[in-house]
């Protein structure tokens, strides 16, 4: 029985779930019928109102009216694997295989999650690495539950946590003056314990680190596992980006350090590991105590998966299983993906110090952070974070799309954060080359 002291409830919203025909008692209107007004039946609700328009929403929109070269954006614009590519068309040409066009099993396609029980054990496929974010925050999380996260975060999580009753607390990624790789963020222990009170339940982990690419260290994973451990903490474990680390650096999933499988959600996806965002596939990871809520809530929104997309996924990661124990140096997510990508992140950090800027150099992922502080800082007018001005700047004078890096910050610490841009290198040398073009034009201006 998983008995963690303020885990141990799920979500109250699924409480009801043990009795599987629950009575809900309406309240009645006095005799008059009073009720919602007219005005207030258009009011979003309590949980949503406050949830501003995300900065994906915001770039990808503006990019699109500018026509400008996107290196904002994390998703490849390389060809996809083609022996993934030749999976799903196989797939494709078999409509008699009903096995593979129809529903599949509503937890996960059996034959994915048999593969994915090599790398892990028991698991959830959902739509997406952001549903199991989603699922996590809804299924455990209730109103003013309070969930430690490391600023920087990608900015799905605050909203979702939010959105799930609960209440975000920023701790910061400790950061030189003059960093220059991404291990210069490092991990404040002292400071995570001081946010630490009786309402806190979860702390939410990207390991590899969006967006400054940073690898934890085991010494850093240690003391977060011992703070789960005296505090009797649950884990969320962001690891998309696990197949995309350089220099023959280790990635260390959480849940695999002593004792932490039992107190960890862990957060995979098929689209980060084989480089087809737009398959929206993703899993998660834990003991079946963990889960169980998280299925509660994915029965009743989503119910099951692509089918075929889960059938390739599976098949891909069989093949690509066998090859990692017989020749590693030919598989794909050990060597493929990143024999490509360090050599576009070098360029990337080239061009970016050509144009004035300093990179802050990643270990892990496919973005890169770099200081624009040095440039003159062209704005568009608005009271707006400085990255925020610059970036729409530079979108629309100079047709080129980056993010701004305070988005991934909470509000009391933007202000700080506002002289850096995150730019992602997964792209063809057609895109960095434009880029390049238009970032040399910062010499002579």
């Amino acid at each position: 029985m998983f008995c963690l002291r303020n885990v141990l409830y799920r979500s109250k919203s699924l409480c009801y779930h043990f009795n599987p025909f629950p009575i809900f008692i309406r309240q009645e209107m006095n005799e008059n019928h009073e009720g919602y007004s007219s005005q207030q039946r258009q009011h979003f609700s309590e949980r949503v109102k406050n949830i501003k328009p995300s900065v994906w929403v915001q770039f990808t929109a503006l990019a699109a009216e500018c026509e400008a070269v996107n290196i904002g954006q994390g998703f490849p614009d390389t060809p996809m694997p083609g022996f993934v590519a030749k999976m799903l068309e196989n797939i494709a040409k078999h409509p008699e295989r009903t096995d593979w066009h129809q529903y599949c099993r509503g937890f996960g396609h059996p034959r994915l999650t048999n593969a994915l029980a090599k790398l892990y054990s028991s698991t959830l496929v959902t739509v997406g690495a952001y549903l199991s974010l989603y699922y996590s925050f809804m299924g455990w999380l209730n109103d003013g539950d309070e969930v430690i996260v490391l600023d920087p975060a990608y900015d799905c999580y605050v909203p979702q946590i939010i959105m799930a009753g609960g209440i975000p607390i920023p701790v910061m990624l400790d950061l030189p003056l003059e960093p220059k790789s991404s291990k210069d963020y490092t991990l404040n222990v002292k400071a995570i314990e001081e946010k630490i009170s009786k309402r806190t339940k979860m702390i939410v982990l990207n390991n590899p680190h969006n967006p400054t690419g940073k690898l934890f260290t085991q010494e850093e994973l240690e003391k977060i596992a011992d703070i789960v451990v005296r505090y009797n903490l649950l884990v969320v474990a962001d690891e998309v980006y696990e197949w995309h680390v350089y220099g023959g650096k280790k990635m260390i999933r959480f849940a695999s350090l002593p004792g932490m499988y039992k107190h960890t959600i862990t957060i995979g996806s098929a689209g980060k590991a084989f480089s087809v965002t737009g398959w929206k596939l993703g899993w998660s990871v834990a003991p079946a105590e963990l889960l169980e809520p998280l299925k509660r809530i994915h029965q009743n929104c989503v119910f099951t998966c692509s089918t075929p997309i889960q059938e390739a996924v599976a098949e891909a990661f069989e093949k690509e299983l066998d090859i990692i124990k017989t020749n590693p140096t030919e598989s794909y997510l050990k060597k493929g993906i990143t024999s490509d990508l360090i050599q576009q992140r070098d360029r990337m950090a080239s061009i970016l110090r050509c144009a004035g800027m300093k990179p802050i150099i990643p270990d892990s992922g496919y973005f890169m952070v770099a200081d624009f502080s040095q440039l003159d800082k062209a704005e568009d007018g608005s009271n707006d974070p400085l990255d925020f001005r610059f970036v729409r700047w530079l979108c629309r004078e100079k047709k080129l799309a980056m993010i701004p890096n305070s988005a991934f910050y909470t509000d009391p610490n933007k202000e700080d954060n506002d002289h850096f841009i995150r730019a992602c290198f997964f792209k063809s040398d057609k895109i960095l080359d434009a880029a390049e073009s238009i970032l040399k034009s910062f010499q002579t201006t």
